[in-house]
């Protein structure tokens, strides 16, 4: 096995662990910032009155007394996505696709029950899912109709993009696919394939599991060099628009594809994590330093829309 030297990393600008907290992210995120991303109902309310496209939220449980009302306001919805506010990870996220009497179904095809359901919220209540074990919030979402533009290129989850905006402008992007060994989840480190996305076209670049290059997906057999994001340039800009809503200076936002609706924001992070370097084969540095070369020479107007920044990453990256 070959194992770089940390000077070979900082050449190919890599950033590492150590740079990431105490520069990029300690330099860029105010810590008052910090809740608009990690509290996701703190994030729902800020996307849909800045008019940024999210799915709806449907409700929200903040007492364990309000449980007992969530049977009968579940008698209104078919498809909802349960998940706690603080959460991280994709821990405690429950997603129904569909109900058969007082059945409901999940994404995985298994059936539970509204006690089931009751439970579930409860525990998200009691902090189970969220940073630190606090008390949390329960949202309650629309489901997203995911494009069928992905079939095959994930195992039972749906592909999300990941996005990393630096100061404003898209610098990077990937796309995580769930496996079986994941357990049908977007974890890298559980095994899932991340597909670095070229962010001036939106296309494929390369696809690693575990670290190492794969063509294709290892339960689908889909051709992941084929991978290709529709109408990219409206996921670039959302990304961007995050920015200018936030004042985070190094984030993470993801975005899916609804079939009617278009690209939809998930979720924000303030921290986002490194495997998106070698799922692209890009290090975040050269990237970073043609930013601050930008903005150091040209302290002008010119990038203060979304739409400015895109069109700069557009023409440079």
């Amino acid at each position: 096995m070959f194992i770089a030297s940390p000077f070979r990393l900082r050449k190919s600008g890599i950033v590492g662990m150590n740079q990431r907290n105490v520069v990029l992210i300690a330099q860029n995120n105010p810590r008052r910032l910090y809740p608009l991303a990690d509290n996701k109902l703190k994030t729902k309310e800020l996307l849909e009155k800045a008019g940024i496209a999210t799915p709806s939220l449907l409700g929200s449980i903040h007492s364990q007394a309000h449980i007992r009302e969530l049977e009968s306001f579940l008698s209104h919805h078919n498809a909802f996505v349960m998940k706690p506010a603080k959460g991280s990870g994709g821990k405690g996220i429950l997603v129904i696709k569909k109900r058969t009497g007082k059945q409901f179904i999940k994404s995985s095809g298994s059936i539970i029950t509204s006690t089931d359901i009751k439970r579930h919220a409860s525990n998200t209540l009691s902090g189970l899912f969220s940073l630190g074990g606090n008390n949390d919030v329960v949202m309650l979402e629309e489901m997203v109709n995911f494009s069928d533009h992905f079939d095959g290129y994930s195992y039972q989850g749906i592909p999300d993009i990941r996005i990393i905006v630096y100061k404003g402008f898209p610098i990077l992007a990937m796309t995580r696919l769930s496996t079986k060994v994941s357990d049908g989840k977007a974890n890298l480190h559980q095994g899932a394939v991340g597909v670095g996305i070229d962010i001036t076209s939106g296309d494929s670049l390369r696809a690693i599991q575990y670290g190492r290059p794969v063509l294709n997906h290892p339960d689908t057999g889909k051709d992941l060099t084929g991978f290709s994001v529709p109408e990219w340039n409206r996921f670039t800009e959302l990304a961007s628009r995050c920015y200018e809503i936030t004042g985070l200076g190094y984030l993470g936002v993801d975005i899916v594809l609804d079939a009617e609706k278009g690209p939809q924001i998930l979720e924000l992070n303030a921290r986002p994590g490194l495997a998106i370097q070698i799922a692209s084969g890009v290090g975040l540095q050269s990237r970073i330093d043609r930013i601050e070369k930008v903005l150091e020479t040209n302290a002008g107007p010119q990038f203060e829309t979304a739409l400015e920044r895109c069109a700069f990453t557009a023409s440079e990256f």
